[in-house]
């Protein structure tokens, strides 16, 4: 037998909001997927997004390796660097 809850709607500044029960294993901050269906409203949890790599935390770890800056040869030289040099 399915268990039922009530919910109370309130207003939250220009929106409405619904209120669940603790009771409902829900988590905070967590996002839901609301369907309106013939019989009624259908609420789901949305999929978890897939994760991203983060560099920032081994980034300059490699042993080894040294950042050799290239120069680059995609542009020409300003003029004002060619009368700098002898």
């Amino acid at each position: 037998m399915d268990k039922e809850y009530k919910a109370k709607v309130f207003k939250s500044g220009n929106s409405l909001a619904l209120r669940l029960p603790k009771e409902l294993g829900l988590k905070e901050g967590s996002t839901m997927v609301l369907r309106e269906e013939q019989s009624g409203y259908h609420f789901e949890p949305e999929d978890a997004p897939k994760k991203k790599l983060d560099v920032d935390k081994f980034w300059g770890k490699a042993k080894g390796m040294i950042h050799v800056p290239q120069p680059r040869e995609d542009f020409e030289p300003r003029p004002s660097s060619l009368k700098a040099k002898p």
